[in-house]
């Protein structure tokens, strides 16, 4: 092993959270990267004779796989605090205004610039994006270094981006070209219909077939609140899930945004088409929309991954928060002796990974696997001692514990900053492109 070459050499992690199948934990252990991908793990006395062009002390740390964000709108940080004390009716009404004034192309890229790094910075390594001009949130992502899943978004009606259901489709065809061109980390080929509610069976059924010939996934909205389903019903005789079935849209591998009022039949179907769901908690009780079920979606065979939602509702893009959260909603609504902290933690790494369809290169720490990974320092007041490691990373440990992130083996932040970009540049450039708003608040 003396001889052996790496890229990069992690040593002397404090700790090791693996979430493989096992759920090992190791301490004193080294991760050795090589082309991106994890190629060694052991004991550091064992890995201490790798020679590496760039070496990592993480003595102190705790070294975990990078959080998945399953369902996110990051340009709409610049909505931050836009739209407050209203439900989701009264929020699209205020964040659409907005929307409408400042969401051209060059301004998706700022926001989404502006999300990708306060991913980052918190130590989500992956997000699936859905958003307005999708290539260029991709250019804004990759520039920070972010894992970024996005795709062509559908709506019936030309919405904000202009576009006609024709030049919808146009894109979708042309889309995996297009999304290579801007480079980055490997992600799966989505399409994504907005809901529902603002996509007719006719045009799911399209989108669909597209997704088929492409050998894409889809994300879409489904079940957030009792009104869309009471509306969706209405105009169709069926719950949301109902619809996506009739029209194809589950019949390619599919993740829901929220699922928070599905019906047991709904359950069943999902289940069955081995569909998936991004629980998004934060969101989801900030807007009064509702409280997923985690619990029995998981007993239904239900791959559920956790989300933040957009920062215009949820406020943030931090992923410890939301594995908190989801912690507490499993407690309220059973008892606090029913919350599995390795599945909340699992549900923010491997099940993630596996619900966006990257279970097989992302979620977990072992050899092959790409390097998405993050360092948390241990020694602070707040994560002292340690007695369980699994309730540190759910109730103690948060986003400003983070040091050090590597997507696909590259150290895009180290002590706390990005290496990618100036974040105060950012900063000014964010605050001026905003100042068109403050006439509408």
């Amino acid at each position: 092993m003396s001889s052996t070459q790496v890229d990069t050499l992690i040593s002397n992690a404090r700790y090791l959270l693996t979430v493989n199948e096992k759920n090992e934990i190791h301490s004193g252990y080294s991760i050795a990267i090589t082309d991106g991908k994890i190629s060694h793990i052991g004991p550091s006395a064992e890995l201490a004779g790798l020679v590496a062009k760039t070496t990592y002390d993480a003595q102190g740390k705790l070294i975990s796989p990078g959080l998945i964000n399953t369902h996110t709108h990051l340009a709409m940080s610049l909505l931050r605090g836009w739209a407050e004390g209203v439900d989701l009716q009264g929020f699209l009404e205020r964040v659409w205004a907005a929307e409408g004034a400042i969401m051209d192309e060059p301004t998706c890229e700022l926001g989404t610039e502006l999300g990708a790094l306060e991913a980052l910075l918190s130590g989500t390594t992956t997000t699936m994006d859905m958003y307005l001009n999708p290539l260029a949130t991709h250019a804004g992502a990759v520039k920070v270094g972010l894992r970024h899943i996005c795709g062509p978004i559908f709506f019936d009606f030309p919405g904000l981006d202009g576009l006609e259901w024709p030049a919808r489709i146009e894109r979708a065809y042309a889309w995996k070209d297009a999304v290579a061109k801007i480079g980055g980390p490997f992600i799966p080929t989505y399409m994504m219909p907005h809901s529902t509610y603002t996509d007719s069976p006719e045009h799911l059924t399209e989108v669909a077939q597209i997704a088929k010939e492409l050998g894409a996934r889809i994300h879409l909205h489904v079940s957030e609140t009792v009104a869309e389903n009471k509306d969706v019903f209405d105009r169709h005789g069926k719950t949301p899930t109902e619809v996506c079935r009739d029209t194809g849209i589950l019949d390619v591998p599919t993740l829901y945004g929220h699922g928070v009022h599905l019906s047991p039949s709904d359950m069943v179907i999902l289940s069955e088409k081995k569909g998936a769901i991004a629980h998004c908690p934060g969101s989801n009780l900030k807007l009064g929309s509702g409280l997923a079920p985690l619990q029995q979606l998981r007993a239904a065979g239900i791959t559920v991954g956790l989300g933040t939602d957009g920062c215009s509702s949820s406020n943030d893009l931090d992923m410890f928060a939301v594995m908190r959260m989801a912690a507490h909603v499993v407690a309220l609504r059973a008892t606090p002796a029913a919350v599995d902290l390795t599945e909340i933690i699992r549900a923010a790494t491997i099940e993630a990974a596996r619900a966006v369809g990257l279970g097989d290169r992302v979620g977990s720490i072992e050899i092959g696997k790409e390097a998405d990974l993050i360092a948390l320092d241990l020694q602070k007041p707040h994560l002292t001692p340690m007695h369980d490691l699994s309730a540190l990373m759910v109730f103690a440990a948060g986003r400003g514990d983070v040091t050090d992130v590597w997507v696909a083996g590259d150290q895009v932040v180290s002590h706390g900053a990005s290496t990618r970009i100036d974040a105060l540049e950012l900063i000014a450039r964010v605050n001026k492109r905003v100042e068109v708003l403050a006439p509408l608040k």
